[in-house]
């Protein structure tokens, strides 16, 4: 197993999980099979419990992993899936390291960060690498060098690049190149990053410096000689046009055929789709307008995958999508406000938890409706499409979801009686991959093109079976289940009305678009030009 680890320096927020998911796809390309790991150094087991400005969104796995938003970036570059182990937080090895003294693993020994704690990280690093059947595992430890919280990940990674061949491993360290008020680029912080890397008994080979502008030579030269890396090692990631030029960036610089020299690889093949893609991406004229309805989005990172997912289905389209950002709140405090949505092309009711924004999502979900406006609900977006429906026109005004209301006499959102019971956060919740049955002749099996699929979710209410009837009677269709349970609603001879209770986001891919997104973007382009033949 070859192993790339990635460390960042000077402060959070540089990229790395992007660098790191760029590398992966350039070796990809060079046919070769690449997992990832992302650590996290906060006490957390997971990121379930985290509110999205803390982190951004928290991206779901196959097996019900609720991770860090980087495996979502992962995924996505390197086309693959990952599980909930490819996440590994301190609350993760502390839980473990501390249920094996309990259980008397350690013989009567004491516990200490060295070596139990290095070793448990160490042990999770090769069990998935080993179940993975990659080639190459990318490494990224988040946080920054010299944060109290990385230290045990640090000691745990210098310790296998002592117990590893050389030409197995290598560091690669994400540091920022800032510029003064004169644009003269400065180095001083990588230096320091580096040097603070070094007294940990870490060298990086690589040197990734982040800047807003391409990094100069005479800046390449002071990295190299203060720094002691090859000039031709240290490689410039100024500010992209887009996240998915970096892996095209990089490679111009030669650090994928750099990285497979020190690693003692040769080039399989070469896999051009990537650069096709882009290419695609950026030939397209055509602009659609997106307004997105959400209750986070001081913070876009909370609606990562939903914004790539919509670039994957514009790109396929041959357009591009502008997405504007909505407060549902501001929807709710001024009704006038929603007149504004006229402006649009399509609408976008995201999920989230919790009661607030959602009349404003309602009365844009109404307004869409009724104006034959494209819409797109996920998750609690299919979940206020059925309450909005339910009360304007079953004419049942109360209707609601006991989330919010516990004593509604009609809860067409609730929970079911198989989900109760569990005692941890999680543990009542749908998370990871459910399987869904389609209607012959739906919406839904038209952009699946087969009536049997599989998607990713992270909800506890659903629909309530007993008002299906009745809410179809009306003319919503469930176009999709699993059992009893509600996956999709449409309301047939709308444009595009098509809201699911799973997330097609997360398994949506540059070139492979999740298929409600590709139609979503498609009905998107189609009224664009109808209106601008009016």
């Amino acid at each position: 197993m070859k192993y790339i680890i990635v460390t960042g320096g000077v402060m959070s927020g540089l990229g790395k999980g992007i660098t790191i998911a760029s590398i992966g796809r350039n070796l990809k390309n060079k046919g070769y099979r690449v997992t990832a790991i992302k650590i996290d150094p906060y006490i957390n087991i997971d990121a379930g419990t985290m509110s999205p400005y803390q982190h951004g969104e928290v991206f779901v796995l196959r097996d019900g992993g609720e991770v860090d938003l980087d495996l979502g970036n992962y995924e996505r570059f390197l086309d693959t899936e990952l599980t909930r182990d490819h996440n590994i937080t301190t609350g993760k090895v502390y839980q473990e390291v501390i249920a094996k003294e309990r259980r008397g693993d350690y013989l009567g020994k004491t516990v200490q960060i060295i070596p139990h704690i290095t070793n448990e990280i160490k042990s999770k690093i090769r069990k998935v690498t080993a179940r993975s059947g990659a080639d190459i595992c990318l490494i990224e430890i988040g946080g920054t060098v010299g944060d109290i919280e990385s230290m045990p990940f640090l000691e745990a990674v210098r310790q296998m690049h002592r117990e590893e061949p050389s030409e197995n491993i290598v560091f690669i360290h994400v540091t920022l190149v800032m510029e003064d008020l004169q644009g003269e680029q400065k180095t001083k912080p990588s230096q320091h990053s580096v040097k603070e890397l070094r007294s940990l008994g870490l060298s990086p080979e690589v040197i990734v410096a982040r800047s807003n502008t391409p990094l100069q030579e005479s800046t390449k030269e002071k990295i190299a000689l203060f720094c002691d890396v090859p000039q031709e090692l240290v490689i410039g990631a100024y500010d992209a046009d887009d996240i998915y030029d970096v892996p095209l960036m990089i490679e111009e610089q030669g650090l994928t055929t750099r990285l497979m020299e020190h690693l003692k690889l040769e080039s399989r093949v070469e896999d051009s789709s990537w650069s096709e893609m882009v290419a695609r991406m950026k030939s397209t004229t055509d602009e659609v307008k997106l307004a997105i309805v959400g209750k986070y989005t001081n913070l876009e990172d909370s609606y990562l995958s939903i914004l790539e997912a919509v670039k994957h289905g514009g790109i396929d389209n041959g357009c591009k999508v502008e997405v504007n950002m909505l407060e549902a709140e501001t929807l709710e405090e001024n009704h006038a406000e929603v007149e504004k949505l006229k402006e649009f092309d399509g609408i976008l009711i995201p999920g989230g938890f919790g009661v607030r924004g959602t009349e404003g999502k309602m009365l844009a979900i109404k307004f869409a409706r009724e104006n034959d406006i494209p819409l797109l609900g996920i998750c609690l977006g299919m979940q206020l499409a059925v309450i909005e429906f339910a009360r304007n026109v079953v004419n049942l005004k109360n209707a609601n979801s006991t989330e919010f209301d516990e004593d509604t006499p009609y809860p067409v959102i609730d929970i079911l009686p198989e989900q109760t019971g569990a005692a941890d956060m999680g543990g009542t919740m749908r998370l990871g991959d459910y399987e869904a049955i389609l209607r012959e002749g739906s919406l839904a099996t038209k952009l699946y093109g087969s009536n049997y699929i599989v998607e990713r979710h992270r909800h506890r209410y659903e629909v309530n079976p007993e008002f299906v009837d009745r809410l179809e009677s009306f003319g919503m269709v469930f176009s999709g289940k699993n059992k009893n349970r509600m996956e999709i609603a449409e309301i047939p001879g709308k444009r595009f009305f098509f809201a699911s209770q799973f997330h097609p986001e997360f398994r949506s891919r540059p070139g492979r678009p999740s298929p409600p997104f590709k139609g979503f973007v498609r009905a998107m382009c189609k009224y664009r030009k109808e209106r601008e033949s009016l």
